[in-house]
């Protein structure tokens, strides 16, 4: 798929309700923005979109951006979690400010506002079952009912509080309930939970608290404590705005004031974007970990060899929204693609290799021919490749009877050998069980690559090679879509497992690639001409080096599926 070059954007909505603040001074013409993650899972491709986003608006308005972890769910969060969302964040090219901040840093003075709530008559304690309170509720074309409780009396409301927080009662035994608008038809309006009882370590506070806030009440609070003034998240909370700002003009004092703006997340075809569903594929072992190179997570990016300029690149060019839509994922890849052209070096490589042998070649001889390294690099330079009298080529590159429009090597039909020579098929050798184990050619020493004979015209197309002598020994991994169908998650009466590509993963060994990659380490990047772009994996060791194919060179999923 082919894509435009970006034309110069004008402003996004949410770049136009900046620009006005900063016209009418509004908090004192500050720019401040978080990024708040819940470390209960890695980051994903649509967490990536919303950090360029956050911290790319603190940086065009000379503003600041915090990360604030939403760790007030002990039961699902972890140290692990933490670590890889900062990793991420970095990864991708951004610092938010100060150190990183947590909800948790935040607990006792939420408690206190909850305090302050109850002694307005504004919340009250709960002691009815979840069912019956969800029950009660009703839907949001009729009223709900009043909880039994709602009027109970301040101060028990306050000894109960403080009783919670104490530890005297089991987990779920009762609730906080801020009183709002039963007959509301917002259903987050009608009482909704502030504290609930769970006791549960948590990673940070330990046993300190055995009450944890809800995101709705800790969430702008913890906003308007760090001065955040534009609180920029998905359309999904859109609806929890009215509660947002109901919660803050308890306890809002003077003109400042943060802003809550929503945008469309982002959905990408072929791909699934819920976190719970993700955290099932690796623990029911579909995957192999977060970051697994066909996993949407950053981890599981960075791994397959995707950079951080190609994916805010991507998130530059699909832009911010007020409506939910799908991307197609083949624009991600054009931006990946984009990048490493310009990026990665070449290289070649064998990956199903058959030999060759130049008959007319000496034996011996060890020739060093001269590549670059990138020819859209200027300053990328050459790189020795030796050629030998025996290589290895594709075995898709040769067939013994060719159909006429098959223009790769046969008998008695010449290619050129990338960077080399022109070669001519005088012969091959099956084995037992009738592969083709060996071809046996000829060249033409006139026709050597950057030399007066090289312009020799010949109907074949350019082939990769690597010296056999030469030549590392690597395990190759093709990543491919990690499902079939455009939208898995999308089809109510079936599970979304049911789309697994069964062709997500194919791993290769007995490849062979050219010396000059002796000295790769993990992470690095390559262009292996006419395959695609490839990544050099963690697993490598020092007798087998393994890669993982980040894209091919050109889209043919289209084509293929």
């Amino acid at each position: 798929m082919d894509f435009p070059e970006n034309e110069k954007k004008s402003l996004n909505f949410i770049e136009s309700i900046i620009e006005e603040d900063l016209t009418t001074n509004k908090n004192q013409g500050r720019v401040h923005l978080r990024f708040p993650p819940e470390p209960n899972g890695y980051l994903h491709i649509g967490h990536a979109k919303s950090i360029c986003l956050n911290f790319g608006l603190a940086n065009e308005y000379n503003g600041l951006c915090n990360l604030r972890f939403d760790d007030t769910n002990p039961e699902k969060e972890d140290v692990e979690y933490v670590d890889s969302i900062m990793e991420d964040i970095r990864w991708l090219g951004f610092q938010w400010d100060d150190g990183p901040k947590y909800a948790s840093d935040y607990f006792q003075q939420l408690y206190e506002w909850a305090i302050q709530l109850i002694k307005e008559g504004k919340a009250y304690i709960d002691e009815q079952p979840q069912e019956l309170i969800s029950e009660q509720r009703g839907v949001p074309t009729r009223p709900g009912i009043n909880s039994p409780y709602r009027n109970r009396p301040i101060e028990e409301s306050l000894d109960l509080f403080t009783r919670m927080k104490n530890g005297e009662f089991e987990t779920g035994a009762m609730i906080l309930r801020s009183k709002i608008d039963m007959s509301s038809p917002n259903m987050h309006m009608r009482d909704p939970i502030m504290y609930r009882i769970l006791h549960q370590t948590h990673h940070r506070t330990g046993d300190d608290w055995c009450i944890y806030p809800m995101y709705d009440w800790a969430h702008g609070q913890s906003d308007y404590i760090e001065g955040i003034t534009h609180s920029v998240c998905t359309l999904e909370f859109e609806i929890h705005r009215p509660l947002y700002d109901w919660a803050l003009d308890q306890i809002v004092e003077g003109d400042y004031r943060p802003r809550q703006i929503e945008f469309a997340r982002l959905n990408l075809s072929y791909t699934v974007m819920s976190k719970r569903k993700l955290l099932q594929l690796v623990k029911d072992n579909y995957v192999n970990g977060w970051d697994d190179p066909r996993m949407p997570t950053i981890s599981g990016f960075r791994r397959r060899g995707y950079t951080p300029e190609s994916i805010r690149n991507f998130a530059d060019r699909i832009g911010v929204a007020k409506r939910d839509n799908v991307i197609d994922v083949s624009l991600l890849e054009f931006s990946v693609r984009e990048h490493l052209n310009q990026v990665a070096p070449r290289a070649m490589a064998v990956i199903d290799p058959v030999k060759v042998i130049i008959t007319n070649y000496p034996e011996n001889d060890v020739e060093d021919l001269e590549l670059a390294n990138n020819p859209n690099d200027e300053n990328a330079g050459t790189r020795k490749v030796p050629f030998t009298r025996d290589i290895y080529i594709e075995r898709d590159d040769f067939m013994e009877d060719p159909p006429k429009k098959f223009f790769r090597l046969g008998p008695d039909r010449e290619v050129r050998l990338i960077g080399a020579y022109i070669i001519k098929c005088d012969g091959f050798k099956k084995n037992d069980n009738g592969i083709v184990e060996e071809i046996y050619c000829t060249y033409d020493p006139d026709t050597k690559s950057g030399g007066s004979g090289a312009k020799r015209k010949i109907k074949g197309k350019a082939i990769h090679w690597v010296s056999a002598e030469n030549a590392i020994d690597a395990e190759v991994r093709l990543y491919d879509r990690l499902f079939i169908d455009e939208n898995p998650d999308g089809h109510k009466e079936k599970d979304f497992k049911e789309f697994l590509n069964p062709d997500s993963l194919k791993v290769l060994n007995n490849c062979k690639l050219e010396q000059s990659l002796k000295s790769v380490v993990a992470g690095d990047k390559i262009q292996f001409q006419r395959l695609g772009y490839f990544c050099v994996d963690k697993d490598s060791t020092e007798n087998m080096l393994v890669v993982n194919r980040t894209v091919p060179l050109r889209d043919s999923w289209g084509k293929t599926k």
